[in-house]
């Protein structure tokens, strides 16, 4: 029995300074249920990750509508489905996804459903796929989605296409991180990079998704694999996660001579950082690709040489969410799981409650943690 209200994290403004534990840009609130409209399903929220794009909101350096329900990477089971719904049931076990992609715009026509037109409106909005947002506040005011997700909830209804149905052996504390660090630092490599057999490749910032990355590199035969943080424990843990070689950034550019010669042949800039996105071009062999993941403040800029790119055949290559095909790409990354060849339980840090969620950005910001996860009951 789906009960009539819920508790959902609230973020009502931006630039909140730390330590959050005691500024609390996140206020959990009570909030009524909705029910799904057509295209839509209720989602009975089992576990949601804490990842750097709830951060960047928080920050302000990723602009959205606020006040706004948060959260955007997270796993549960299906509670209700509303009308024309009918591939997916009550009690499913889903991967929720940031993207919803509506099948019909430029970019679904071209197989990117990671960039829908329709899905990017409509998250930018704080909408949903089919219809504005359903949240409301205490009063009775409009509550925005986060990326048609707002997993720091108990519930959250959501456009049918932003889940994936999984299988009932993968455990919520897994699947929640497929819907965002897989699907972003995994794609970012396999999908935007396509990384090649014998290849090298350096991965910099080594939080889920710079870890996701260092992982899917790893399974490529042949390949060199350098992994790069300040952090001396995440050069540890990438180590574990199958990069070959690990060091501080004060260490890539000898690192890459010791191991991959005149350059790699693709570099991962999962920082979000203009200054190292400069840095990784200059460590690109004639022809690598440079594949920005992170998500810089929008008042970056980055400075480099014009004649690198038509000159030395060097690419500089956007990747949102891995250009995944997440019905495709998930169940594709479990399947890895499954035999073995991805560890992704070394990037779950702890499960805490909810109500510690602004002890977690902390964590997360201070890189204390890897992946956080959030336990609702």
């Amino acid at each position: 029995m789906t009960p009539a209200t819920m508790l959902t994290s609230v973020l009502r403004h931006a630039g909140s300074v730390r330590p959050y534990a005691t500024s609390r840009p996140l206020s959990l609130e009570r909030v009524d249920v909705p029910a799904p409209r057509r295209g839509e399903v209720l989602v009975k929220i089992e576990r949601a990750s804490l990842c750097h794009s709830d951060l960047s909101v928080i920050d302000g350096s990723r602009i959205r509508p606020l006040p706004m329900a948060l959260g955007h990477e997270a796993a549960g089971t299906i509670a209700e489905v509303g009308s024309g719904v009918t591939d997916v049931r009550v009690g499913d076990r889903v991967v929720l996804v940031f993207v919803p992609s509506c099948g019909d715009c430029r970019a679904c026509n071209h197989g990117r459903p990671a960039l829908c037109h329709r899905g990017a409106i409509a998250n930018a909005a704080g909408d949903l796929l089919h219809g504005d947002a359903v949240l409301r506040t205490g009063s009775g005011d409009r509550l925005n989605h986060h990326l048609g997700v707002s997993a720091f909830s108990e519930y959250a209804v959501v456009a049918r296409e932003s889940v994936v149905v999984v299988d009932d052996d993968v455990p919520f504390d897994v699947a929640a991180m497929f819907g965002c660090a897989a699907l972003t630092g995994m794609g970012a490599v396999l999908n935007t990079a396509r990384l090649g057999e014998g290849e090298s490749v350096i991965v910099f910032g080594l939080g889920a998704v710079g870890l996701m990355a260092v992982m899917a590199a790893a399974q490529v035969p042949g390949t060199t694999v350098i992994a790069i943080d300040p952090l001396p424990e995440k050069q540890a843990l990438a180590l574990r996660c199958g990069a070959h070689v690990a060091g501080s950034p004060e260490q890539a550019a000898a690192l890459v001579a010791e191991h991959a010669g005149d350059g790699v042949d693709v570099a991962i800039e999962a920082v979000g950082s203009g200054r190292v996105m400069e840095a990784c071009l200059g460590l690109l062999t004639r022809g690598g690709a440079l594949v920005s993941v992170g998500l810089p403040h929008p008042d970056q800029t980055i400075t480099v040489q014009a004649l690198q790119f038509a000159g030395g055949g060097k690419r500089l290559l956007g990747s949102y969410m891995g250009d995944s095909v997440p019905a495709r790409d998930i169940p594709f990354y479990l399947q890895m799981w499954r035999d073995g060849k991805l560890p992704v339980e070394l990037l779950h840090t702890d499960t805490r409650p909810l109500a510690d969620i602004n002890e977690g950005l902390d964590a997360l910001a201070e890189g204390r943690v890897v992946r956080r996860l959030f336990a609702m009951e």
